[in-house]
């Protein structure tokens, strides 16, 4: 297969903002009775905040009539801190560069709102590597669905089936692979080993081990 575009998500894998969406939803869960762990954390990872929050609020059975004011707290919160605190993830320039410096296109495609695609990608000093930026905030469904990176692909003139996807989630393996693109995931160090990442063409601890050439000659 012949890659001709890179797709990236955003949140944990081009900046460590995992942390700080935990520390958020902390914050704002817990006046509501809502408890979260590291571990039940990790396991919704990749959803978007509405489906986030309508998940534990179900499970906790709280008022989902406070729930758009939830996800637009637990958003205005957490585009803050990462404005303040979020680093760049190890690797991230040098992956860019990899795609960059053959003449591909690269596109970003996430869960998260558009307004911290755009806190990010200018934090960081990326935004002149990308093509085109893709957020599933507003489309009907988000991730697993791929709906978002489909989107992103047509938005780059590629087709998906031409596109490598980057990713740190569960849920956004599964959107990658549904979209028909070969898929790089680099999960969280404590559930690198699990058995479920092996649907993914390549498990990475870090975007700094990826090589353009090898990956390309695998597929």
């Amino acid at each position: 297969m012949k890659i001709q575009s890179a797709i990236f998500d955003m949140d944990g894998l081009l900046i460590d903002s995992e942390p700080l969406w935990y520390e958020t939803a902390l914050e704002v869960f817990q006046p509501l009775g809502i408890q979260l762990t590291p571990e039940l954390y990790a396991s919704s990872i990749g959803l978007r905040t509405k489906e986030f929050v309508d998940n534990w609020f179900s499970r906790y059975q709280v008022d989902p009539s406070i729930t758009s004011k939830t996800v637009e707290d637990i958003n205005e919160l957490v585009v803050e801190k990462i404005r303040l605190h979020g680093e760049a993830m190890p690797g991230v320039l040098s992956v860019l560069d990899q795609f960059r410096n053959r003449g591909l296109r690269i596109g970003l495609a996430t869960s998260s709102p558009m307004r911290l695609i755009n806190v990010v990608v200018d934090k960081l000093g990326i935004s002149d590597f990308f093509s085109a930026f893709n957020s599933a905030e507003h489309l009907v469904h988000g991730k697993p669905h791929p709906q978002v990176y489909l989107d992103c692909a047509l938005a780059l003139g590629t087709p998906p089936v031409n596109c490598v996807c980057f990713e740190d989630s569960f849920y956004g393996m599964i959107a990658a692979k549904a979209a028909r693109m070969s898929c790089v995931v680099v999960p969280l160090h404590s559930v690198i080993q699990e058995m479920r990442f092996r649907a993914a063409d390549l498990v990475l601890p870090s975007l700094e081990d990826f090589n353009f050439d090898e990956f390309e000659a695998g597929l």
